[in-house]
């Protein structure tokens, strides 16, 4: 009886000690709680972000950065001082026309091997580069601006290859208007496509990789570098779809249909980024999806409607950034490796 009632004791214990189930998350295939851990709680992290996007690991500082982008800010946060601004203005410094709408700030971000900062300019309308330092003078330097001889819309996402390249989105967000919800014309642009493009800054070479994506948005790179992934958003023919493009023949497919997803949930494939599993962790209908290599919906995590996504150096956490209706940063912890 006493061994009876030890053993009892011990099961009850750890009942107890085990969290609930996150009812926000959910699993289509169990082999993804290896990296979704179902117990974790959703944390807000920032609160009270015009347009929170572009959220990206500083491994430098330990920190993230995310854009403001109708303020026209990069912010940063760590665990130990919360949120700051840090650079100001992000996007938007007069260096090209555009119709001075919301829309102006920077988007994507990323941080180079020299520890720069990489920035996708809605405003400028070009990629740039910054100091990684805070600043309410930043100094920009143009990375690439035109794509024969024409002016950028308004480079939206990127992501690196392994050599250096830089694969980006250049829809034309720069000129939208977020209160119409609508694209406005306007004799600035002066590409009638939107493309998906490739920059080796060895060779200062730029290649168009697609035009065929009518509104392409987030990208992201398989870990073998033989793929790239891009959120083919939908807002122009309600068919939103994650492609997929061979780096080396550029041949474009259709690797997630989210067409039935978008007639049910809210939300829109927006920012995405690439687990060194090979699964997809992007914004959609529902808030975040995880998608396999392969095609499969592995699980669906409702933050609300999100702009995008990114992890940590460890991929410890995950963290997303909301939309204007759900103005917040929120971080959720993952299942270590």
């Amino acid at each position: 009886m006493k061994y009876f009632l030890i053993l009892f004791s011990a099961i009850i214990m750890f009942s107890c000690s085990k969290s609930e189930l996150n009812q926000n998350i959910k699993i289509y295939d169990s082999s993804i709680e290896s990296i979704i851990d179902v117990y974790s709680e959703i944390e807000i992290i920032a609160d009270s972000i015009s347009l929170p996007e572009g959220p990206v690991w500083d491994k430098s500082s330990n920190s993230l950065l995310f854009v403001d982008i109708m303020n026209n800010r990069i912010h940063k946060w760590s665990e130990s001082k919360g949120v700051s601004e840090y650079i100001s203005p992000s996007g938007n410094t007069g260096y090209a026309p555009n119709v001075n709408l919301g829309l102006l700030g920077a988007n994507g971000l990323a941080i180079d091997n020299d520890g720069m900062i990489i920035l996708c300019q809605h405003g400028d309308r070009r990629l740039a580069s910054v100091e990684n330092i805070a600043s309410d003078k930043p100094d920009f330097v143009t990375i690439v601006d035109k794509y024969d001889g024409k002016r950028f819309n308004s480079p939206n996402d990127l992501v690196f290859s392994n050599d250096g390249s830089i694969f980006f989105t250049d829809p034309a967000f720069g000129f939208f208007d977020l209160e119409a919800f609508q694209f406005v014309e306007s004799e600035f642009k002066k590409l009638d496509f939107n493309g998906v493009y490739k920059f080796n800054p060895s060779s200062n070479e730029l290649q168009l990789v697609t035009d065929q994506i009518d509104l392409p948005n987030g990208i992201g790179i398989s870990p073998d570098n033989k793929f790239i992934y891009v959120n083919k958003m939908g807002i122009i023919d309600s068919n939103p779809k994650v492609m997929k493009i061979d780096i080396e023949t550029n041949e474009l497919t259709t690797l997630f249909n989210g067409k039935e997803l978008s007639e049910n949930y809210e939300g829109y494939f927006d920012g995405m980024i690439v687990h060194s599993s090979g699964n997809i962790f992007t914004s959609g209908p529902g808030g975040l999806l995880v998608i396999s290599s392969g095609g499969k919906l592995m699980a669906k995590i409702d933050f609300g409607h999100i702009t995008n996504v990114t992890f940590d150096d460890k991929e410890s956490y995950l963290y997303v950034t909301g939309f204007a209706n759900n103005p917040k940063v929120y971080r959720l912890k993952l299942n270590s490796k």
